[in-house]
């Protein structure tokens, strides 16, 4: 009897648990339009709406994290189109803090925790996020925690 040599197998039909945080006058409206034009993205994501991306502590996402996400992806206004005037600047540059964090002190992927920019008027482009993120996450493998 010989044994056939088998690649090790990736985690079988892993759907990916993704959370995002999304701000209320962009980016959940361009969800809105994403699912109102009935563009097709992967069903794994867990929407939370908050006033602004600003307004998303990094303890969130590490609870996140902890919690069971796999992946968690923060979506705010472009650049100065911020309802709250700098928010998304805010959000932008403890995000980069954020990141450093993550990658050197908890050891976790980097490509598991993102930082977008969708308008009202982006659904499309909402829901091409949505699905290249969710296939990056499924690269990834499940995390571990």
């Amino acid at each position: 009897m010989s044994k056939s040599k088998t690649k090790p197998k990736k985690v079988k039909d892993f759907e990916p648990n993704i959370l995002v945080f999304c701000c209320n006058w962009c980016s959940y409206a361009g969800a809105d339009l994403a699912g109102v034009s009935r563009f097709q993205y992967p069903p794994n994501i867990r929407v939370i709406r908050v006033m602004c991306s600003g307004r998303v502590d990094p303890s969130f996402i590490l609870k996140a994290i902890k919690d069971g996400a796999d992946g968690v992806l923060i979506s705010g206004c472009h650049i100065g189109d911020c309802h709250y005037i700098s928010g998304n600047e805010y959000t932008r540059d403890r995000f980069e803090k954020m990141h450093k964090i993550i990658i050197k002190q908890l050891g976790i992927n980097e490509k598991r925790v993102r930082l977008e920019w969708v308008s009202a008027s982006e659904g499309k482009r909402f829901a091409e996020v949505i699905t290249e993120f969710t296939n990056q996450i499924k690269e990834l493998g499940p995390l571990k925690n």
